[in-house]
């Protein structure tokens, strides 16, 4: 915005660059001063600042500002009724909202008592009535009432400050950097708000903070580790700061990030449900640490209570093909495909299927019964497998005529006195379970 030329003057009809080296407080005519002081006043009183307005502009001409700061401030009212009035005609609209952040800044030069309350108003009225183009100039004007205010400073003043570094980014005038310390400006001002003044608007506010760094797609991994890092050091506790820190890594996918690890650990700790056992499940498979993982989706499915059985039937479905295929724990995976199948009937098919896979794999010591017996237990799920789930039936039968190949011969099973339908416990590598004895034809 264009500080007020002689142009501007003649067109609002006063003298807004006033001569504040005159005597006195009330300048070289003092009489007159007052006079139209006290005329507009009484005009203001009655609530007519259009009938003021006449007066008014005779006192802005002849009193310096240290006359009172009451001419200033209703100054600001007047004009902003005209701003409204002309709001359709820009050139006037202009003229005026120059007029009116002149009077801002003789208020905030001559009036340093009031300077937090000055800065504050005049950010406000330049995020109301700023043209566009303007940004940077709102966006510096916004940054030095919060320098200014700090903990006074309104709670829509640093939302809107981030918002323009946004506008700024988006034209190509704000670097990412920049966008970044805004960011941690906006954000550390409305803590001071709040530390001042505890309420949702600022709690929402900050939020709306946070939200418009994610906006604006310059949160790297990396500025969110150094964002986070000392706020959560200093209090890895607080619910809120957790729950926005898991909030915005989980949207700049940085979740491969130790930080947010930590913090889901600390949030899983203070809230334990399901879902905070599961992502860490996922977590930790990631980082292939095998023994967390399953330990955090065992109490995933615990959590899951009596009325999430579905849920936990998933659960066990991939913990068992996380155990099978990750981690070596066979033993787990069958016992999870089998909890799967009997908690959702639907899973059965697929759990049946993952148990009859994992005993096909076993390579078991002993003799040729022995080796051979874990054919008959994967065959066993396969036709299981095969009778839940037609979809998987195919597949199913595929496996087992590859598994039968391997069923010993009557005679090699006469040798061990073991017959055709006969029972025979098969243990091999933790896994134990009972079957019937097949041989091949």
């Amino acid at each position: 915005m264009k500080k007020l030329t002689i142009l501007f003057a003649l067109a609002l009809g006063f003298l807004a660059t006033v001569n504040v080296s005159a005597q006195g407080k009330y300048g070289a005519d003092s009489a007159a001063c007052i006079k139209y002081l006290s005329f507009y006043q009484d005009y203001i009183k009655q609530g007519n600042l259009e009938a003021a307005d006449p007066a008014w502009q005779q006192a802005i001409q002849l009193c310096p500002p240290t006359a009172s700061q009451n001419m200033l401030l209703d100054g600001m009212k007047i004009l902003r009724k005209k701003i409204n009035k002309f709001r359709s005609n820009p050139i006037r609209k202009e003229v005026l909202v120059d007029s009116l952040m002149m009077l801002h800044e003789m208020r905030i030069s001559t009036y340093p008592k009031y300077v937090v309350t000055a800065k504050i108003n005049k950010a406000m009225d330049m995020i109301t009535y700023a043209a566009k183009g303007e940004e940077q100039e709102v966006f510096n004007v916004l940054g030095d009432a919060m320098e200014t205010a700090k903990g006074k400073t309104a709670v829509v003043i640093p939302v809107r400050y981030m918002n323009y570094a946004n506008d700024l980014y988006k034209a190509g005038t704000m670097s990412a950097e920049e966008v970044m310390a805004a960011y941690n400006k906006a954000y550390s001002t409305a803590e001071l708000i709040e530390k001042a003044k505890p309420s949702q608007a600022i709690t929402d506010a900050k939020k709306d903070i946070e939200n418009l760094l994610m906006i604006s797609g310059v949160a790297s991994c990396e500025n969110l580790v150094e964002m986070f890092t000392p706020r959560f050091e200093a209090n890895p506790t607080d619910r809120y700061m957790l729950g926005n820190l898991i909030s915005m890594f989980s949207a700049s996918n940085c979740l491969d990030e130790d930080l947010f690890m930590l913090a889901v650990e600390e949030m899983h700790k203070m809230e334990s449900s399901h879902n905070s056992a599961y992502l860490l499940y996922k977590l930790y498979s990631q980082r292939n640490l095998a023994d967390k993982a399953i330990a955090y989706m065992e109490e995933a499915i615990a959590l899951c209570g009596d009325t999430l059985v579905n849920q936990a039937a998933d659960y066990c479905l991939e913990l068992g093909t996380y155990c099978f295929k990750s981690a070596g724990e066979d033993a787990k995976a069958v016992e999870a495909a089998k909890k799967a199948a009997e908690l959702n009937p639907e899973n059965a098919g697929r759990a049946y299927l993952l148990a009859g896979t994992i005993w096909g794999s076993q390579k078991c010591h002993g003799n040729d019964i022995e080796t051979r017996a874990p054919y008959w237990v994967a065959v066993d799920y396969l036709t299981k497998a095969k009778n839940a789930d037609e979809n998987l039936a195919a597949e199913a039968t595929n496996l087992i005529n590859q598994y039968r190949k391997y069923f010993p011969l009557k005679s090699e099973a006469f040798m061990f006195d073991l017959l055709d339908g006969a029972t025979y416990t098969v243990s091999c590598n933790g896994l134990r379970e009972a079957t019937k004895v097949r041989t091949q034809d």
